[in-house]
């Protein structure tokens, strides 16, 4: 009775990898991309788990609040160094068409009397950026969408512009769906699915390294064998995948597009900020044909 019993006691093989093997690149990508399903992480997101407390919003996981040990270096880069910070989770919609289309119904959510609108000349250049409150079409002073930035792409000789709105991801659908509205842009009859980006060269080199070490272990990872290549994830908190990101008038050729998480945007604070930015960016030589 006592062997019996001690048969029936045997623990069953833990399933669970040792360390080595979840800290291998494959496992550990993949792992990452199964955390971020519900919740995308920022490109600093790794940097900012270790420091912050992390919270859930927005279809984000954000840094909330620094812990103990971050709060002297962060004062410190604020005060005499530089502090970046990642603000890649604003939404972004761009707007493209003939200028004068553009600015015609643009200016209907929204109202010289709040200050600068669409059409301030040192925005509408390009080198400046504006910051406005949006509202309704023809509602103001009423039904107050929200506060959004903007910025024009200077201009290249055409009459078609880029113009870039940067919100709030908390007010993106009241705001796409006015200018949808607005502009009379029209669902598009097929939907554009992103297939997620496979990996570059170098990551499957790595990839490459670590499945020959892992043959010559004793125990095999069956699941490594398995293991598909790694694909990073893209997307946006804020859109569903199988929604479209792209909407186009057929009357006037406004054409709206959801560039939330591809383009990044950083915010640079401290005394260091300029010389920081001029040392990291490297003006490109112009050419003439």
């Amino acid at each position: 009775k006592q062997a019996e019993k001690a048969v029936h006691q045997k623990k069953e093989q833990s399933k669970t990898k040792c360390r080595k093997a979840r800290r291998r690149h494959i496992n550990l990508v993949a792992e990452f991309n199964r955390r971020q399903r519900k919740n995308i992480w920022l490109e600093t997101h790794i940097w900012h788990a270790k420091r912050f407390h992390m919270v859930k919003k927005w279809g984000y996981c954000l840094g909330d609040s620094p812990t103990e040990k971050s709060y002297r270096a962060c004062y410190r880069a604020m005060t005499k160094h530089c502090l970046l910070q990642d603000l890649s989770y604003y939404c972004c919609l761009e707007l493209t068409g003939k200028e004068n289309e553009l600015l015609k119904q643009l200016a209907r959510i929204c109202s010289i009397d709040t200050g600068l609108t669409f059409e301030e000349a040192c925005c509408l250049s390009g080198r400046f950026e504006g910051s406005l409150n949006l509202y309704r079409a023809d509602r103001y002073p009423e039904d107050m969408l929200g506060p959004v930035t903007f910025i024009w792409k200077p201009r290249d000789g055409s009459e078609n512009r880029q113009l870039w709105i940067w919100m709030h991801p908390a007010l993106k659908q009241d705001m796409l769906r006015e200018l949808k509205a607005v502009f009379q842009c029209s669902e598009p009859e097929e939907i554009y699915i992103p297939e997620p980006i496979t990996t570059t060269i170098q990551e499957e080199k790595q990839m490459d390294v670590v499945l020959s070490l892992g043959k010559k272990r004793k125990k095999e990872d069956k699941e490594g064998e398995k293991a598909v290549p790694v694909k990073k994830i893209i997307g946006d908190g804020t859109r569903d995948p199988f929604q479209s990101y792209s909407w186009i008038s057929q009357s006037t050729g406004i054409v709206i597009s959801d560039r939330t998480m591809e383009i990044l945007r950083y915010r640079l604070i401290g005394p260091l900020s300029h010389s920081v930015l001029t040392e990291t960016l490297k003006a490109a030589s112009l050419q003439t044909v």
